[in-house]
């Protein structure tokens, strides 16, 4: 294997110091116009092409570009509705103050590989950037903790929620239970869920109430809380509720989740979903399952959401971008923590009907 071309090699081949080199690229005042032009002719023959731009920028301080720590792979940040508004506005308000987004995403789902472990601490610690926003992490997420460590402004979008560190998100308690409430007026008492992940083993099946009670995702947790608070109120008991949990957002999921709920309790007439994604693919089944009544509630209520009309939970994924993104582009002179909850209102369509 070829040697390395540093600034040590080209000094040793010209008889300088190391030094020497360096100014010729960083100080070129401190070299007479010969010198430098040697040594720069030496470092082309060499094949050096220049220190690098990262490094150069970490060393002094100077740092072009947010860090957005991501739950996900980068395919799934590009592809998910939800998750790509968020981008729209968090890039809108960047590209505003003429800085870079530095995505370092996650693998968050993976059996054997929760967070991206090692490399994904690495990253977020080599990352040359100003700040960094958390986008909906685990609690655990190693990423998290490692952002922490650089003492950086940092923005924590949905989760984790600290209290030690400034939070832009919605209640999702209050928005799972609006949609509880809307199922149990229509008349509805046989009801199932379906849910995201409650942690990051890689588990679809059943949801027990050891994993609810075990959640590592506060949105998972706050959004199960609420369909519990307005089903109760109901009188409808949580214990008789037909839950199944999958472990990645997208419409196969939620139409084999809501398969799931039939088989077990075939009575049902009404099934509440951690999200849009996944209550369309609940819709699709349920049409092949001869059960079009089925009553059907999303969460976030993106694009395809209203083509479909599916009753949904609006959360503002755009403005909770911007939001972010400006909190770190134009710091508050106030440095203490700040709380930031966006409204969130129930759209009811034509997904849902009475009993």
């Amino acid at each position: 294997m070829a040697r390395k071309v540093t600034l040590q090699t080209i000094a040793e081949h010209l008889g300088v110091s190391r030094t020497t080199v360096s100014n010729a690229y960083n100080r070129p005042d401190q070299l007479a116009p010969e010198l430098r032009e040697r040594v720069l002719a030496t470092a082309a023959e060499l094949g050096y092409t220049g220190p690098d731009a990262a490094a150069r920028r970490l060393r002094s301080g100077g740092r072009e570009a947010i860090g957005l720590l991501f739950t996900e792979s980068l395919a799934y940040a590009f592809s998910d509705p939800g998750a790509m508004q968020f981008l729209q506005g968090f890039a809108g308000a960047t590209e505003e103050a003429g800085l870079a987004v530095v995505i370092l995403p996650g693998f968050a789902g993976r059996p054997g590989r929760p967070h991206g472990g090692r490399d994904r601490q690495a990253a977020v610690r080599e990352a040359v950037v100003s700040g960094f926003c958390a986008y909906s992490l685990p609690v655990d997420d190693p990423g998290f903790a490692a952002a922490l460590e650089r003492r950086l402004p940092l923005v924590v979008v949905d989760e984790p929620r600290t209290g030690e560190h400034t939070f832009v998100g919605i209640d999702d308690r209050a928005g799972a239970r609006l949609a509880a409430e809307h199922v149990a007026a229509l008349g509805h008492r046989r009801v199932g869920v379906v849910s995201f992940r409650t942690t990051d083993d890689g588990y679809s099946g059943p949801l027990t109430p050891e994993r609810e009670a075990g959640s590592t995702y506060p949105v998972t947790a706050g959004r199960l809380a609420g369909w519990r608070d307005g089903l109760e109120a109901a009188g409808i008991p949580w214990d008789s509720v037909a839950k199944e949990e999958r472990v990645v957002n997208a419409p196969d999921a939620g139409a084999d989740a809501l398969r799931a709920v039939l088989a077990r309790e075939p009575g049902v007439t009404a099934v509440l979903c951690s999200t849009d994604q996944m209550a369309l693919g609940a819709m699709s089944a349920a049409v092949a399952a001869g059960r079009p009544d089925l009553s059907l509630v999303g969460f976030d209520d993106i694009p395809a959401a209203e083509a479909l009309g599916l009753t949904t939970v609006r959360q503002p994924l755009l403005e909770k971008g911007l939001t972010a993104g400006r909190l770190l582009v134009e710091p508050p002179e106030d440095p203490a923590p700040r709380e930031i909850v966006l409204p969130v209102e129930l759209v009811p369509r034509a997904s849902t009907r009475p009993a």
